[in-house]
């Protein structure tokens, strides 16, 4: 992979990255399409007129990101309702369907790691891209995510970062669609501003966003259109599947995870606690290993091809991320981290 470089103004940003990857981004609509066919029952008209419902939530909340969607709608040749669709495919699609994705911060000698797996059907492994974005309103960020989206999965020029749990559930309100409010916080200067996403502007559907600062702070996130429930660290360490488990989410929203949640979570903090020394420096080798356990497999960490399940329901590692935030890198293996040590990497400077 490479990374695609993005500046300017927010219809500018967006008309770049239509232009870049209009292939890709027409075939994420085509992933889609079948997806909200094989969970939702809707065929891709549907979609259009269900997410229309969202638009007045991201013009309340996050008015300037419709400028940059309308660009990417030009520099592809699309709709602005086909990018709005896409944005919105969480909303749309996560009340049937269920992700992978495991993610943990951890801070160690005064380091703050953020790290995950992302985890979804293998037709969009083609389709993952890293942007790195430079507005003229915002600070300069990286987001690894799906082409024709404005974010998922980075961190910015000041050492915020995010990560994404998907969660499974019927509740869908008001607020930010999760990939709109993913943005919104890789536009933010400072923790506190990050956190606000969630607990200010709220997320109009349930997720868990891992948000760490180059300062050594971390935070999981269970959002939704309530109250967030908040995650501190423990010895250093948030970790997170996809399930809810802390009262004030839990009491607000049902969730229905697959049962491998669980265990992933389970293993994910034996592997943190028993293989990680207490001291000493780390580096993002370690954690791409903690990142390729099988255990449990298919239904591990890293998740391989499962002929056990239906086809629309089969969900695979994509890409693994690890961020030091510390020192403001990112490292992306795209594809499953197991299978490869080849990586890209990206820093900025320190301040």
């Amino acid at each position: 992979m490479h990374i695609t470089t993005l500046s300017g103004n927010r219809s500018e940003i967006g008309e770049a990255h239509g232009r870049a990857h209009a292939g890709l981004i027409t075939h994420s609509l085509e992933v889609y399409d079948r997806l909200f066919q094989d969970f939702a029952g809707l065929d891709w008209a549907r979609a259009r007129r269900e997410a229309g419902r969202f638009l007045p939530m991201i013009a309340h909340g996050f008015p300037a990101i419709l400028e940059e969607m309308e660009g990417i709608a030009r520099g592809a040749g699309l709709d602005f309702e086909d990018i709005l669709t896409l944005n919105c495919r969480s909303e749309i699609s996560l009340t049937h369907a269920s992700g992978g994705c495991s993610a943990f911060a951890l801070n160690r000698d005064g380091t703050q790691w953020l790290a995950q797996n992302w985890d979804w059907r293998i037709d969009q492994l083609h389709n993952v891209v890293a942007l790195e974005i430079s507005g003229l309103d915002a600070p300069t960020l990286i987001s690894i995510g799906e082409a024709g989206m404005v974010a998922k999965i980075g961190m910015n020029e000041h050492g915020i970062g995010v990560c994404l749990n998907a969660i499974r559930s019927r509740t869908c309100g008001e607020g930010l669609p999760i990939h709109i409010a993913l943005r919104k916080i890789l536009e933010s200067t400072d923790m506190d501003a990050a956190v606000a996403v969630a607990s200010r502007d709220r997320v109009c559907s349930p997720a868990h966003f891992l948000i760490g600062s180059a300062d050594g702070t971390a935070a999981g996130l269970e959002v939704h259109p309530g109250e967030p429930g908040r995650l501190t660290p423990q010895s250093g360490l948030v970790t997170h599947t996809n399930h809810f488990h802390t009262p004030t989410a839990t009491r607000q929203v049902e969730d229905f995870p697959r049962p491998d949640s669980r265990s992933r979570l389970a293993r994910l903090d034996s592997l943190l606690r028993e293989r990680l020394p207490a001291t000493g420096e780390i580096g993002e080798g370690e954690l791409f290993a903690i990142l390729s356990d099988h255990d449990h497999a298919p239904l591990s960490i890293c998740r391989h091809f499962n002929p056990d399940q239906p086809a629309e329901e089969r969900m695979e590692t994509l890409f693994s991320v690890v961020m030091n935030l510390t020192r403001r890198r990112l490292t992306l293996r795209h594809g499953k981290p197991c299978e490869s040590d080849e990586s890209l990497t990206v820093q900025f400077g320190t301040e």
